[in-house]
């Protein structure tokens, strides 16, 4: 469809038309395949022509004998490429983990450089995609913080990966200082026992859903580990199985004692014959495909806001308000660093300390005499 208005002689590629108001409206557009977009200044100011220059100049056409599809040599979008099918570091990950940032920097393409650029992103050079430029990528993601920061963290895997390789145009990382925001600090909302027992009463034992939510709580493994667990794994009381996340880089084994509880529910329990858990078609769930499926027997249950990796964080704060120390609930979680079992033991201790102090808020029968707390008269205000 050819577009409506009037071309001027004297700007290339700005059409002219008239809302129903009788107002002028002016537009920038390259042609048929092109963004339309239209140029708010007043028509003949500096300010109309500033915005014309920079919609001609991110508009240019593609180098001479670029390949549609394929991105500029110099250019955001040919280092992410690079960095796809060059960083051992990427092809290290797990494929989930790849998988997810692949996405996160690819849907950065395609984004225009401003609301009315006709360039994206991807066709930035690299001498100009600066730390204004990442800031711009946060900042459109700013309802979402977790989302924001994903990309400030793929871009710092990205060009720290360029400056150790020199790759040509790289001179610095311009996602390292740019910060994050702040977002939630508990991540995956962690069950309650009043949510636990309301799952527990909607799916009783027996069924596959009480299964996997048995599996989750007391092993305290992963979705992508309970979706490889097996009878095979169990020898004399002990669960013997090695962690998926991580394992292209390191091989973590683990070992874990089987509890009664589980037993028990594995006993009744319906199970493939290398996987407990298996899809209605007899085979092994994917990871993803255990997520969804295990969403919607929350679900069921009324609880919507619960998750997998939800009960991973009830079974340590369990274990930690009962008392376990920093290295048993590494030795439990398979975690390598105390720094994670401390977010847990610090919560406990919390509580477990203002139980043990809170009567002592109470004022005693005989009176408190709380005249030695009195904060002293600064110098010079002393009562004559």
């Amino acid at each position: 469809m050819e577009l409506q208005g009037v071309m001027l002689d004297r700007l290339k590629y700005v059409y002219e038309d008239t809302d129903r108001h009788g107002n002028a409206r002016y537009y920038f557009w390259r042609g048929k395949g092109s963004r339309k977009v239209r140029i708010r200044a007043v028509f003949g100011t500096p300010a109309f022509r500033k915005t014309y220059d920079d919609l001609l100049a991110d508009s240019a056409p593609p180098e001479k004998g670029a390949i549609p599809g394929r991105a500029i040599p110099g250019t955001y979008k040919w280092l992410c490429q690079r960095y796809f099918g060059e960083c051992a570091e990427f092809k290290l990950l797990s494929a989930d983990t790849r998988k997810e940032r692949r996405r996160i920097l690819e849907r950065t393409f395609d984004e225009p450089i401003t609301p009315e650029s006709t360039r994206t992103f991807g066709e930035a050079p690299l001498d100009r995609f600066n730390a204004r430029a990442v800031r711009a990528l946060r900042d459109r993601k700013m309802d979402t913080p977790e989302a924001a920061n994903a990309r400030i963290k793929a871009l710092r895997h990205v060009f720290k990966w360029a400056m150790a390789e020199e790759v040509p145009g790289v001179t610095g990382n311009p996602a390292r200082d740019v910060t994050f925001f702040k977002g939630s600090d508990e991540g995956h909302h962690t069950w309650t026992l009043d949510e636990v027992a309301a799952f527990e009463a909607r799916h009783p034992v027996g069924t596959k859903a009480r299964l996997a939510f048995s599996l989750l709580l007391y092993t305290g493994v992963r979705r992508s580990d309970v979706v490889k667990l097996g009878r095979q794994m169990i020898r004399n009381g002990w669960l013997y199985f090695t962690e998926t996340k991580g394992r292209a880089r390191r091989v973590k084994q683990r070992e874990i004692p089987l509890l009664p509880e589980l037993r028990a529910v594995l006993d009744v329990s319906p199970s493939g014959n290398l996987t407990f858990l298996i899809t209605e078609y007899g085979a092994p769930f994917s990871e993803a495909g255990f997520g969804n499926w295990f969403r919607d027997r929350c679900d069921e249950a009324g609880l919507k806001h619960c998750s997998a990796h939800g009960l991973r964080k009830a079974g340590a704060t369990i274990a930690a308000t009962a008392g376990a120390t920093e290295h048993q609930l590494m030795a439990i979680f398979g975690w390598e660093s105390p720094k994670q079992a401390a977010v847990y033991t610090r919560k406990a201790n919390r509580r477990r300390l203002a139980g043990d102090a809170m009567h002592l808020m109470v004022p005693t029968k005989t009176g408190t005499d709380l005249s030695h707390f009195s904060p002293s008269e600064p110098e010079g205000e002393k009562e004559i």
